[in-house]
């Protein structure tokens, strides 16, 4: 199997996982859930994406145990946050976006409050999925504890908030900051979740850390170069406010290069295994490639 059809394969267990939840028969069934916030919390998580953060989670799993069926339930939680903080973000407090993915964001269709409560509400459906996990207690307070550190003061609420309060002009340690936590603390948790919950060892851990880390910075520096001539960007804080644009291109390679030096530990021998290492490569080189 190529890694095309891998990751398809993941994409498809996650979008059939979504597409049951705040029903009767879903990992999150709807019981109790008012009718009109079940549609807004469908709406949200159904409205396109490329389901990244689900896909390193189940890869990550199987690279550490030859399957990637025990993460599904974490796999959905990073998704869950990551769809909580992308609610929030488009707020007329923070980014003032009506649009997202082509499609009207959830404040813009339901209403500021509502969009307020619906993040909220993913927020602790992320904890709830990740508690459901199929693995043993120490496992699942293990997954509580990375999710709540990732979505947390000193992760992605921490990034926002330098983001969100910082006045030009910015420096190096300050755009760096909001990257490894505005961005990559949910890459490298979904990772870590997925290695969590197939049994990794602190060495595999560790190194499923180390590429989610400098694989999530080197996307968030990506993402700028592509913004680089929006004029809607021009503002918001990013690499190219304090480097050149040949300087942030070698720092995203040589993240990528770092990214891919951590997998070596995961190399079995076992085909499962190495397929999804394999994945994994394959993601972090096709991330960098968007530049070219």
């Amino acid at each position: 199997m190529d890694f095309v059809q891998q990751a398809g394969q993941y994409r498809q267990a996650a979008e059939a996982a979504i597409q049951a939840l705040f029903t009767p028969d879903g990992l999150v069934p709807d019981s109790g859930i008012p009718e009109t916030l079940r549609e807004p919390l469908r709406y949200a998580f159904l409205t396109g994406g490329k389901r990244l953060r689900p896909v390193l989670c189940m890869a990550a799993c199987q690279a550490v145990s030859g399957v990637f069926e025990p993460a599904l339930p974490a796999a959905l939680a990073i998704e869950a946050l990551h769809t909580y903080t992308l609610i929030h973000d488009d707020l007329p407090c923070m980014d003032d976006d009506l649009l997202r993915r082509g499609q009207p964001t959830v404040h813009a269709k339901y209403g500021y409050a509502e969009g307020v409560l619906a993040g909220d509400a993913l927020q602790a459906v992320a904890f709830e999925l990740a508690l459901r996990s199929p693995v043993a207690p120490a496992a699942v307070c293990a997954l509580a504890r990375e999710l709540a550190a990732a979505a947390g003061p000193a992760g992605v609420i921490g990034g926002q908030w330098v983001d969100v309060t910082a006045r030009p002009p910015h420096d190096e340690a300050r755009v760096a900051y909001v990257h490894e936590h505005k961005t990559a603390d949910l890459i490298r948790c979904a990772l870590a979740m997925g290695g969590i919950a197939g049994g990794a060892d602190g060495a595999q851990l560790a190194a499923l850390r180390r590429y989610g880390l400098n694989l999530g910075v080197a996307f968030q520096i990506v993402d700028d170069l592509l913004d680089a001539d929006d004029p809607a960007k021009k503002d918001e804080m990013g690499i190219l406010q304090v480097v050149e644009i040949d300087e942030a291109k070698r720092r995203a390679g040589a993240l990528t290069s770092e990214a891919l030096a951590a997998l070596d530990v995961l190399t079995s021998g076992d085909a499962s295994r190495d397929e999804a290492v394999s994945l994994l490569r394959h993601l972090a080189e096709d991330q960098i490639k968007r530049t070219l």
